[in-house]
C-alpha cells in the first residue's frame, strides 16, 4: 500500500508551508501532492515555489504531483492552470473539469481529483482515456460502491485508486468565503483571515455537538476521517494508495503510525490507540461504510 500526503488544504505562513514540506522529505510518504486546491487569494508560495519543491522532493525519491484549484473563478484562475500544465515536468491531479480538457489536449497522464465526482464507471473509463492513471473518489464514496465500479470497468484499464484515508473531510466549495463572513468581512477583503485557523474554523450545532469546519470557500467535516482501524480493508476493496491530508501539527506521528500499519509493525486495532492523541478532533468513518460520514464504528463492534 502506497502513501501519499495530499495538498495542503489550509492556509500557512510561507515559514511554515516551506518548513512543513522540508520535513516531508524525510517522511516515509510515497507521494507528495503540492500546489493551492481551495482559495486563488493564498498566494505566499506561487507556482516557481511549489515548482522549485517539487524539485527537492522528487530528487529524494517522492513521486510528485502538482493540484490544480477547484473552483476556476477568473481568467487570472484559468491563466494560473494553464501555466501549471505547460510545466510539463510533473503530473497534474485534476480537480476541475477544464483541467481534465487542457490535459487531454496535451496529452498528458493526470491523477483524477475527487471533486471530479466520478460516480459511475463510464464516467471513470472516460477519465481514463483522455489520461488518467489515478483516481480518487469523491470522499463519500463507501467501499462497495469503489468495490462495483473497479470490478465494471473494462479489464483493458488499469487506473490506481487513491483513496482520501485520513484527515478532515472537503465535502464542498462555494463562491463566498465562509471565513471572511464569519468576520464580517468581504471576500475581497478577508483580511486573510484563514492564517489564524491552520486546521479550520469549527461549527458547532445548536445543541452544542461539533458539526463542520470552514476553510475559506471550502466546508470540511469537524471530525477527522481515520480508516487506520480499517487498514485490512482496504486491499479488498481495490485501493492502491491512501492519502492522508496535511494537518498544523504532529503529521509526521500521523504518517508514521501509517506506515507501521502498511507495513504489518503494528495491526489496525492498536491504531487508534496512538493514532487520536495526533488528531485536531475526533474521528469518523461513516462514508466507508455507507453510513452517515459523522459517525465512527470501531472495528470491534461492526455495524451490518
Amino acid at each position: 500500500m502506497k502513501l501519499s500526503l495530499g495538498p495542503l488544504l489550509y492556509y500557512w505562513s510561507r515559514e511554515d508551508t516551506l518548513a512543513f514540506y522540508e520535513q516531508s522529505a524525510e517522511w516515509p510518504v510515497d507521494i507528495v501532492y503540492l500546489g493551492e486546491t481551495v482559495c486563488s487569494r493564498r498566494h505566499l508560495l506561487r507556482l516557481p515555489d511549489y515548482l522549485e519543491l517539487a524539485e527537492k522532493l522528487s530528487a529524494v525519491g517522492k513521486e510528485v504531483v502538482l493540484s490544480s484549484q477547484t473552483l476556476i473563478e477568473s481568467e487570472s484562475d484559468l491563466k494560473a492552470l494553464r501555466k501549471l500544465i505547460a510545466d510539463g515536468r510533473f503530473k497534474v491531479e485534476a480537480n476541475e473539469w477544464g483541467a481534465v480538457r487542457l490535459l487531454a489536449e496535451a496529452r498528458l497522464p493526470f491523477v483524477a481529483g475527487p471533486t471530479l465526482n466520478a460516480y459511475n464507471p463510464d464516467t471513470l473509463a472516460m477519465l481514463a482515456e483522455m489520461g488518467a492513471t489515478r483516481w480518487v473518489p469523491p470522499v463519500e464514496m463507501p467501499r462497495q460502491m469503489i468495490k462495483d465500479m473497479l470490478t465494471a470497468l473494462p479489464e483493458s484499464i488499469h487506473l490506481e485508486t487513491e483513496l482520501f484515508g485520513y484527515g478532515r473531510l472537503p465535502l464542498a466549495f462555494s463562491a463566498r468565503c465562509f471565513t471572511a463572513r464569519h468576520y464580517n468581512l468581504q471576500k475581497d477583503d478577508c483580511q486573510f483571515r484563514c492564517l489564524d485557523h491552520p486546521d479550520g474554523l469549527v461549527l458547532a450545532s445548536r445543541e452544542g455537538e461539533d458539526f463542520l469546519a470552514i476553510n475559506g470557500i471550502q466546508t470540511q467535516s469537524a471530525k477527522v476521517m481515520s480508516l487506520a482501524h480499517r487498514f485490512n480493508e482496504l486491499a479488498d476493496a481495490g485501493i492502491d494508495v491512501l492519502r492522508l491530508s496535511p494537518q498544523a501539527r504532529n503529521m509526521q506521528r500521523v504518517v508514521d503510525i501509517f506506515r507501521a500499519l502498511a507495513e504489518g509493525d503494528i495491526q489496525p486495532a492498536q491504531a487508534p490507540a496512538q493514532l487520536d492523541r495526533f488528531m485536531p478532533a475526533a474521528p469518523c468513518d461513516g462514508y466507508w461504510l455507507g453510513k452517515a460520514g459523522m459517525e465512527y464504528h470501531s472495528v470491534a463492534h461492526p455495524v451490518a
